[in-house]
This record gives C-alpha cells, structure tokens and sequence, in this order.
C-alpha cells in the first residue's frame, strides 16, 4: 500500500467501526425504526451506505457488486430492484427496509469493506489519478471517487449512530 491508499483504508476502517457499534444488539424493529415519517432508519442508513460503497468500488474496479455476485440481493429480499442503491428513496421505499437483522447488515458491509481494503491492497497513489468518469467538469478520478464514498458513508454512519442514540436510550 501507499500513503494514499494506506489512508483511505483507514476511513473506510472507521466507518466499519461506526457499523459495527450502531447495528450491535438492536432487533430488526429497532433498526427499521423512524424518528418521523420522513426519516430515514438505521437498518436503511448501513443498507444504503453499504450499497453505494459496493456500487461504486465495482464500478471503479471493473468487477460485480457482491450484492449480486455473492447473493446479497437474494438473502435481504427488499421490493427494490437488482441495481437498487437507495438514492433517490421515497419515505416508504425507506420503510420497506424493514426486516434485514443486525447480523445481515453487518455481514453484507463487512463482506464489502473486505473487498474494498482488497482493492486498495492492489492499488497505488498513481492509479488514485486515474480518471474514472467523464461525465463531470472536471472528470472524477478514481481518488476524488474513493473520498466522495468515504464522505457519503461517514455522514450516513453519523446519521445512524444519532438516530441510536435518540432511540435506545
């Protein structure tokens, strides 16, 4: 690994952390509980974090989501659709992430987290340069990609770990 690739495996080491502490002990209930209606749950704050992660660090490395490619879609069951990341969700598509435990939540971000550290095991400093997507002014590269994950995933780790605290008490 390099300077580079040593600290995002870091930040992504971190929110695994955040995951594992939010998610410990709490029943599917908990974690499809809302603070309102328009709210989104713990149970889908580490789904959607977890998917994104997975969509994006596929798409940069050229491989399957494990969503698919090792049965994730099937095991969470959700009425959304393969390619389904949560963006865009409606305040019932939030509720319909109602049922995954703790332990699938946690397996599926571990087995993603394990992948990515993989990928960044197999990555140095000049690939982080690479650009990635063209779609954008400037183009994003494969580095600026990896930080907007990281930043996406701490907010939404933080988010849950609030609504934790405001609701087991």
């Amino acid at each position: 690994m390099t300077a580079g690739t040593d600290l995002l495996s870091d930040a992504f080491g971190r929110i695994r952390e955040i995951v594992d502490d939010v998610v410990a002990g709490l029943g599917p209930d908990d974690l499809a509980e809302r603070l309102d209606e328009d709210t989104n749950s713990i149970g889908w704050l580490v789904w959607h974090l977890t998917r994104i992660q997975d969509d994006h660090l596929a798409g940069a490395a050229g491989t399957e989501q494990l969503w698919t490619a090792q049965g994730w879609f099937d095991r969470f069951a959700l009425p959304f659709a393969t390619g389904d990341t949560g963006y865009g969700h409606s305040p019932e598509e939030v509720a319909a992430v109602n049922g995954p435990s703790a332990e699938l939540l946690g397996d599926y971000h571990g087995a993603v987290h394990d992948r990515t550290v993989e990928y960044l095991a197999e990555i140095d400093d000049k690939d982080l340069k690479r650009v990635i997507d063209r779609a954008w002014s400037p183009p994003v590269t494969l580095g600026i990609r990896l930080v907007s994950v990281v930043a996406d995933n701490l907010q939404h780790a933080g988010q849950a770990a609030f609504i934790r605290g405001m609701l087991v008490r």
